[in-house]
C-alpha cells in the first residue's frame, strides 16, 4: 500500500536561532570574520528553506560576534522567504534590484565592525559569485564555510535523527517491495522506473539516486542501470534513496539474486560480506575514530582473501545532504559523537562477474549505535 509524503514543517524559530548563534560562534572560533551562505544544505539548516541558486547573489551574510545575521537576496525573490520568520531569528533581510551591485552590500555588511581578514564562503557557492566577492572584498583571506560548519552539522539533534529514521522506514519499505519487481527477463531501465515511483510512493520527495546493477554491473559500485536484461542466475545490487519532505535523506543497498546464484563463490563470499557490516556497525560508539569503523569492516574481507575486492570507503555521513561528513574511511581520526549520523556499507566486486553491498545507515548514541535501516541483510533470492 502506497503512502503520500507526510508534511514536515521548518525547524521551529527557537532552534534555527540557536543554529545561527552557534554558527557566528564557530566562525569566531576558528578565526572567521564572517560567513557568506549561498542557497544549498547549509543555508536550509541555518535558516529552514533551501533556497535556489541563479545568476543573481542570495547570501546568507552570518558575522562573528554580536552583530546582527542579513539575508541578501534580489527582491523578486523575497516572496519566495515570506514564511521565513526573520524578526524571530534576528534576521535584516536586504534586497536588491537589478542594476545594484549586491556583492558591494555583502561588502558593507561583512564590514561594519571591522575591516574583515578572512571571510568564509558556501563550499557549493558557484564560482561567479565568490570570484566577485573576492573583487568586492578583495583585502580578506576566503575559506570554505564547510570547515566551519561541519562539526555543527555532523552532530544531529533529536528532530534531525527523527526525520533521518523517518526516511529510513520509508526506503525500508521500498525495498521491501523490491522482490516483486525482479525477475529475468526484465531489463534493470524497468525496475528502475519502478523504483522511482515506489520512493516517492513510500514516503519521498524524488529519487536521489537509483542503482540496479545486475550480474557483471553489480561489481560496479556507481554503477546506475542499463538496459541489461535480467537473467536467471543474476546477482543484483539496488542501492536507492532520497529525500523527505523534511530535507533529509535515505540510502540504503540490498543485494538480491533472481534465482539461486550462477556464480559458486557469491554464497561463501556474501557470509563474509555479512560479518564485515555487523562488525563495523557493532564497533560504532562514541570516540571511536572514524577510520576505526572502517577497519572493523576491512578486517574480515581481507581476511577471506577479498580485500583487493572491497575498493572504496565504508561509508559516509548523511543528513540535509546524501553525502556529507563524516567520511567513514582510512586517515580520517575524528572521533564519533552522539548524534553523529552515516552509512556502512561495505562491499565485494568480482569485476566483470558479480558484486554485492549491504548498507545501512547508524546514528552514534550516548553509550552504542542505532541502526536505522531494518530490512533483512541477508542474500535475498527472489524470482523462485
Amino acid at each position: 500500500m502506497s503512502r503520500p509524503s507526510p508534511h514536515h514543517s521548518a525547524p521551529d524559530p527557537e532552534s534555527l536561532r540557536a543554529r545561527i548563534q552557534r554558527a557566528s560562534a564557530a566562525a569566531a572560533e576558528s578565526g572567521t570574520d564572517a560567513l557568506l551562505i549561498s542557497p544549498g544544505a547549509d543555508l536550509r539548516y541555518l535558516l529552514g528553506v533551501a533556497g535556489g541558486s541563479y545568476e543573481r547573489l542570495t547570501a546568507l551574510v552570518i558575522p562573528a560576534g554580536d552583530a546582527a545575521p542579513s539575508l541578501v537576496l534580489p527582491k523578486l525573490e523575497r516572496a519566495a522567504y515570506g514564511e521565513l520568520p526573520a524578526e524571530e531569528l534576528g534576521l535584516d533581510v536586504v534586497t536588491w534590484r537589478d542594476g545594484e551591485d549586491p556583492y558591494q552590500l555583502v561588502a558593507d555588511l561583512v564590514r561594519i565592525s571591522a575591516e574583515p581578514g578572512r571571510v568564509a564562503v558556501s563550499d557549493v557557492m558557484t564560482a561567479r559569485h565568490v570570484l566577485a566577492l573576492r573583487d568586492a572584498i578583495p583585502d580578506a583571506e576566503q575559506v570554505l564555510a564547510g570547515t566551519v560548519l561541519r562539526s555543527l552539522r555532523m552532530r544531529k539533534d533529536a528532530a534531525e535523527v527523527d526525520a533521518l529514521r523517518a526516511a529510513a522506514e520509508a526506503i525500508d519499505r521500498v525495498h521491501a517491495r523490491v522482490p516483486d519487481m525482479l525477475r529475468a527477463g526484465r531489463t534493470e531501465a524497468e525496475v528502475a522506473a519502478d523504483l522511482e515511483a515506489a520512493i516517492v510512493e513510500e514516503g519521498h520527495t524524488g529519487a536521489e539516486f537509483i542503482i540496479v546493477g545486475s550480474g557483471p554491473n553489480g561489481a560496479s559500485p556507481h554503477h546506475e542501470v542499463s538496459n541489461r536484461t535480467i537473467e536467471r542466475g543474476d546477482v543484483i545490487v539496488v542501492d536507492i534513496g532520497g529525500p523527505t519532505a523534511a530535507g533529509y535523506y535515505s540510502d540504503c543497498t540490498r543485494t538480491y539474486a533472481v534465482g539461486e546464484p550462477r556464480e559458486p563463490d557469491v554464497r561463501s563470499a556474501y557470509g563474509v560480506l555479512q560479518q564485515a557490516q555487523e562488525a563495523a556497525v557493532a564497533a560504532v560508539r562514541p570516540g571511536v575514530a572514524a577510520q576505526d569503523i572502517d577497519a572493523a569492516a576491512r578486517q574480515p574481507i581481507a581476511e577471506a582473501g577479498y580485500g583487493d575486492q572491497f575498493i572504496h570507503r565504508t561509508g559516509h555521513g548523511i543528513g540535509l545532504d546524501v553525502h556529507e561528513e563524516p567520511f567513514v574511511m582510512e586517515g580520517n581520526e575524528l572521533p564519533l559523537e552522539p548524534g553523529v549520523a552515516f552509512s556502512v556499507e561495505p562491499g565485494i566486486y568480482h569485476n566483470g562477474r558479480w558484486g554485492a553491498r549491504i548498507e545501512d545507515i547508524v546514528v552514534v548514541t550516548s553509550d552504542g549505535v542505532e541502526s536505522l535501516n531494518k530490512r533483512p541483510r541477508d542474500l535475498l533470492v527472489v524470482g523462485e
